[in-house]
């Protein structure tokens, strides 16, 4: 009866369940992947970092530039 209780006032009902369950699967699928990928990747230089971080300063400051016009 108590089981009855908690999926008529939004417990853990079975979507929740599968979510979980297909979570879990992606995650345990992934990181080995990942792990794999990072070993075999090149090494960043300076230069590949700054190829980065120049558009986000600039997005960044965008950004700013909106907020401080409302």
């Amino acid at each position: 009866m108590e089981a009855m209780d908690m999926v008529e006032s939004g417990g853990m009902d079975w979507m929740k369940i599968v979510s979980a369950i297909v979570l879990v699967a992606m995650l345990v699928y992934l990181i080995p992947r990942a792990k794999q990928m990072l070993e075999i990747s090149a090494q960043a230089e300076n230069k590949d970092w700054m190829g980065v971080l120049i558009p986000l300063a600039a997005v960044v400051g965008f950004v700013i530039f909106l907020v401080s016009m409302v």
